[in-house]
C-alpha cells in the first residue's frame, strides 16, 4: 500500500467548516486502509486543542499522540477545497492533507509537505489540478527530492 494513491484524493470538495474538512481527509485514510475509524475522532481532538493550519492555504491535520495505535499503516490524503474553508482567525485552507503515520514517519512526511506547498508554483499546480492523478504526481515528485 501506498503512502499516497489515487483513492485518497477529493478534488473540488465543498466542506461545511474546518471539522467538516477534517472529516473528508481522515475519512479517505480510513477507507484506505490507513487508520481505524476512532483516528478521525483523534485528528478533530488534535484540532481542538492546536490548530494544523501551516499558512499559504495549507492545513495538515493528524492524531493526537496517543492515537498511534489507531494507525495501521502510514498513508496520506488531499482534500482540495477550491472555494476554502475557514481554519480559524481569518485564514482559509484551500488545501487539506491528512497524515497517519506509522513509527516514526511522521516529521519527514510533516517537513516534505510543508516544503512542497511552501513554493507558490506547486499551490497553484496543485490548485489547477483537474484529476486525482495529477495531484499525485505533484506530491510524489516532490516526496522523492
Amino acid at each position: 500500500m501506498s503512502i499516497l494513491s489515487i483513492d485518497k484524493v477529493k478534488l473540488q470538495a465543498r466542506p461545511t467548516d474546518k471539522s467538516d474538512a477534517i472529516r473528508m481527509a481522515g475519512r479517505l485514510l480510513v477507507d484506505a486502509g490507513h487508520a481505524a475509524e476512532g483516528y478521525i475522532g483523534k485528528m478533530l481532538e488534535r484540532e481542538a486543542t492546536l490548530s494544523t493550519y501551516m499558512g499559504n492555504g495549507l492545513a495538515i491535520p493528524h492524531g493526537t499522540g496517543d492515537s498511534k495505535e489507531l494507525i495501521r499503516s502510514t498513508g496520506l490524503s488531499i482534500v482540495q477545497i477550491p472555494a476554502g474553508v475557514e481554519f480559524g482567525d481569518g485564514e482559509k485552507a484551500v488545501l487539506v492533507i491528512g497524515i497517519a503515520a506509522a513509527g516514526n514517519d511522521h516529521l519527514d512526511i510533516l517537513t516534505n509537505v510543508a516544503m512542497i506547498c511552501s513554493e507558490d508554483e506547486n499551490m497553484e499546480q496543485i490548485m489547477n489540478a483537474t484529476t486525482a492523478e495529477e495531484l499525485v504526481r505533484i506530491f510524489e515528485s516532490g516526496m522523492e527530492a
